[in-house]
């Protein structure tokens, strides 16, 4: 299920978020080591940002497991959004962030004006991209030596959904009202 971050999900948040394993996968604005001060910095940049919420939290069993959020481009992209999604390595391997990743996905449709979503996937990781596809985005392509992580550089592959791709908008009961 997805819900907007709450007080309370701080040391849930600081729990799964404190990971190398899980920075290693992000941009370098998900900070290493993830402490209180920045959950609870996180929890209420997320509040500031309005109705629809962008961030979500990812909630499995009724716990902050991870999140979910689109951040809008500027300018000829403006319908465009980048989503990105993290979990606790705990919960890695469970379809718990493909779910997760429909469901925002279906969301980010139908209470934003986007016409796209797209996500970079660092080389390394290809879990996440298997994600993606399970999720029914559509890899656009492999941009080499795209990104700069973890002292290396690496390549980077995008993966789109158009809004009018079948299947944007299923059906599913675990979205926030």
């Amino acid at each position: 299920m997805l819900r907007p971050w709450d007080d309370g999900d701080e040391p849930a948040l600081v729990r799964h978020a404190s990971s190398r394993a899980v920075w290693r996968n992000l941009t370098d604005r998900f900070p290493h080591p993830y402490g209180p001060e920045e959950a609870r910095r996180w929890i209420a940049a997320t509040r500031e940002q309005g109705e629809p919420a962008p961030n979500l939290a990812v909630v499995f069993e009724g716990e902050a497991v991870g999140g979910v959020g689109v951040e809008r481009k500027a300018d000829l992209a403006r319908l465009t959004a980048e989503v990105g999604y993290w979990l606790g390595e705990a919960f890695w391997g469970r379809g718990i962030a493909t779910e997760a990743l429909g469901l925002m996905t279906r969301y980010a449709f139908e209470r934003f004006d986007f016409a796209r979503l797209e996500a970079h996937v660092l080389d390394w990781n290809p879990a996440s991209r298997r994600v993606l596809e399970k999720a029914g985005y559509a890899l656009e392509g492999r941009q080499r030596a795209g990104s700069f992580k973890d002292g290396q550089l690496v390549d980077t592959w995008l993966y789109a959904r158009l809004k009018t791709d079948r299947g944007a908008n299923e059906e599913t009961h675990a979205l926030p009202p």
